[in-house]
């Protein structure tokens, strides 16, 4: 008994030095008193008893913990006058199912300890007769978080005792204060663009570039060739490209600025911008295997989703009007770039205002 029990409580040592676990970004220590209700197995020949105790939990990361457990009670037996003392010391490992910031934790449990019953139910009534046993558990239940600091759970566990094959069960609720460590951890990051190289699926993008959330550098022209490389960015949809992203343009006969205003969140183009639009329209005639791409930009206010696709739309805004001028479907694209390619600085208010802007990109073909 004193083996084992010396073994248990090292392990509980062990499970409360947060050093023993690296990389972790959150460590939580729990306090578990308890109040649990246990029925016996009949070879013990006890009653079913109230049983009392404590765990400490460390939960080293968002889904697992380590608890060392303490429980005791004072057994009735059955059959027999008198009780029994009933001490157990265990160590359990708790894999939950939902990060400790949402209210409701369910989890799965299994471990293992030491249990004193006192004098043995089944041998001789002696004084000093201890019954002692190995025994092994599994069990479920929920942590329910009523605060950061406060929270319920609920517990239900079965016991093997490996030495004479017995089986108990225990019921048991807990009331936890919690004791929370944010840990910053160094990760890594070669190509400096925010994303972490785990969770990077282009950790190689070019340093400090621009990438969405999965780490990839902005392809606006969607031609497989990132922006920052791209020497055509502007290639129609669907075109075979070389590995500068070009598709056989041979040259840009002009990049002709629309300067077409927008009222707050509209794509509606005021007539005083047709001289514009018929200025396009009239280069477009003069060079027949031209074509167009309408590039809608903004500022960097607001939601970088939400800008693209307002640039989206008054692209499309624009290019539909120049397609009612006379010029071929297949000779217009429109591409929304939101904030990705701004001409001035965004950080004061005549800068935001060149950068909200349409451009039409007129280029030949080979």
């Amino acid at each position: 008994m004193n083996i084992m029990r010396s073994c248990a409580v090292a392990a509980i040592a062990f499970a409360l030095v947060p050093a023993a676990f690296a990389d972790v970004r959150r460590d939580t220590i729990y306090i578990n008193p308890f109040a649990a209700y246990q029925y016996f197995d009949d070879k013990r020949e006890l009653s079913e008893s109230d049983v009392y105790g404590v765990g400490i939990e460390y939960r080293f990361t968002d889904r697992w913990a380590l608890e060392g457990v303490y429980s005791r009670g004072d057994i009735d037996r059955k059959n027999a006058p008198g009780d029994s003392e009933f001490d157990e010391l265990r160590l359990d490992a708790t894999y939950y199912f939902a990060d400790p910031d949402q209210a409701f934790n369910p989890y799965v449990s299994f471990g293992g300890g030491h249990a004193d019953f006192g004098d043995d139910p089944t041998g001789p009534r002696t004084s000093g007769s201890n019954h002692d046993e190995t025994r092994v558990n599994i069990g479920a239940g929920f942590r329910y978080n009523v605060s950061d600091m406060i929270s319920l759970r609920g517990d239900l566990r079965e016991f093997h005792g490996i030495d004479e094959s017995t089986f108990d069960t225990q019921v048991a609720l807990s009331f936890s204060l919690a004791f929370v460590r944010n840990v910053v951890e160094e990760v890594a990051d070669r190509d400096r663009d925010g994303i972490p190289d785990d969770r990077d699926a282009c950790p190689d993008s070019t340093l400090a570039a621009e990438v969405d959330s999965q780490g990839c550098e902005f392809d606006g022209d969607n031609d497989g060739v990132v922006d920052g490389v791209d020497q055509c960015p502007s290639t129609l949809p669907g075109a075979e490209v070389d590995e500068k992203g070009c598709s056989g343009i041979v040259e840009t006969i002009e990049t002709i600025e629309v300067d077409v205003q927008f009222t707050f969140d509209s794509d509606e183009i005021d007539s005083v911008y047709e001289e514009d639009l018929q200025r396009v329209a009239e280069i477009m005639e003069e060079n027949s295997v031209a074509f167009v791409e309408v590039a809608g930009h903004t500022d960097d206010s607001g939601d970088p989703a939400y800008n693209v696709d307002l640039s989206q739309r008054r692209a499309e805004a624009v290019a539909s009007r120049l397609v009612e001028l006379g010029i071929d479907e297949d000779r217009v694209s429109a591409t929304g770039y939101g904030a990705q390619r701004p001409v001035a600085p965004n950080d004061t208010q005549e800068g935001r205002a060149a950068n909200r802007r349409v451009e039409a990109l007129i280029q030949l073909r080979r």
